[in-house]
Order: C-alpha cells, then structure tokens, then sequence
C-alpha cells in the first residue's frame, strides 16, 4: 500500500472514536478511509497517549517542548528589552534638528545612466 492519505485531525479523531468505542475495528476502520491498518492502531496510541498526559496535567508536552518554549520565552524578553531600549535611543536624537543622528557620508555611486 503506498502512502496513505493525509486526514484531517477532525476525521482522525472521529475514527478512533469509533475504534476505541468497538464501533469498529482497526482493519474495518482503516478499510473505510483507505490507510492502513498500521496508521489506524498509531493514531489509536497517539490518542490514548495525549488523554493519559492530559489528565496527568501535561498538556501533551514533552520536556523537549517544555525546553523549548522556555528558551523562546527568555529570548522574547531579551528582544522586547532590545527594542525598548533602541525606542529610547530615538527617542533622544528625534527631539531637535541639532541632535540628529550623524549621517553617515562617504562617496555616492551615482548608478547607471539612463538617457
């Protein structure tokens, strides 16, 4: 069988509803949308799993996930100090003509000539 077809989560979840009820088998279940049998007892685990980590107070994250977020958290916050800080900075030099940043002036390349 070659690759089985992407399903969405909804038509995921309603079929293993119906497998973890007895409403049908893994094979009847996996016969009626075309995938394997395989797919079907994985989604069935993967189900299962995620209910067990949600009443576990998990949410479904994995220290991996949990690391993750932490760093991402701490380098938001690094950012948001990063732009408050360059907000003030022109803040300063856009009070007043003679405060203005320096321009930086060198030679110009005039570009192509266009006739």
């Amino acid at each position: 069988m070659g690759r089985p077809p992407i399903l969405p989560t909804d038509q995921k979840f309603a079929l293993v509803l119906r497998v973890v009820t007895g409403e049908l088998t893994a094979a009847e279940a996996a016969r009626e949308v075309g995938v394997s049998e395989q797919s079907v007892s994985n989604w069935r685990r993967q189900f299962i799993e995620g209910g067990r980590n949600g009443l576990a107070g998990e949410g479904g994250r994995d220290a991996e996930t949990e690391s993750l977020m932490a760093e991402l958290t701490q380098e938001n916050a690094t950012l948001k100090a990063t732009i408050g800080e360059l907000y003030i900075e022109l803040r300063k030099y856009s009070r007043g003509a003679a405060a203005r940043p320096p321009v930086r002036r060198g030679k110009v390349h005039p570009g192509p000539r266009v006739n």
